[in-house]
């Protein structure tokens, strides 16, 4: 299974299709974590499974979603809400309560991916202004029965291996 994962593009239109266009019917699903700053239903975010941040308006879109993508549980929100920028602690404990496998979230703009006692946490990063590193990120998530791997991806879809990481099967 693969999945892409992305997050704060805030308003950009043309990198987010680029994105999706790039990589359409090579992946299972396509996921945003939040701060997209477009409206409900724009046609950019047309077959992402997205959430709102703290930066999107919109009061259609759900504050977070559980999702199960073939087998595996994915729980989806910005993070904002959980304190991300300080500790992944609460998020971690939400998780929990929703069974997720993988959780995926944004808010820091900070690029990164870890296994916290069986649940694979990922920010993708952001495609308009990273923290900490000077590419733009955004990620594909591989799963088969073995292992997960987490593909970073600059924002021209050249891989990132110093950021990618590989993790034994989840949960």
């Amino acid at each position: 299974m693969k999945v892409l994962i992305v997050s704060d593009s805030h308003g950009l239109t043309k990198e987010l299709e680029e994105i999706k266009n790039r990589h359409f019917g090579k992946v299972d699903a396509f996921i945003h974590c939040g701060d997209s700053e477009l409206s409900y239903g724009s046609s950019e975010l047309q077959d992402f499974l997205y959430v709102r941040g703290n930066c999107d308006f919109a009061k259609e879109f759900p504050e977070e979603r559980t999702e199960d993508i073939q087998g595996v549980r994915f729980f989806i929100t910005h993070g904002h809400r959980y304190n991300v920028k300080m500790t992944l602690m609460n998020l971690y404990y939400r998780a929990q309560e929703t069974g997720a496998n993988v959780v995926c979230f944004g808010h820091s703009h900070i690029a990164g991916a870890e296994n916290i006692n069986g649940i694979l946490f990922i920010n993708p990063g952001s495609i308009y202004l990273p923290r900490m590193r000077k590419e733009k990120t955004y990620v594909i998530l591989e799963i088969d029965e073995e292992k997960a791997t987490v593909y970073f991806y600059d924002i021209h879809g050249d891989k990132i291996p110093s950021l990618s990481q590989t993790f034994s099967r989840l949960g």
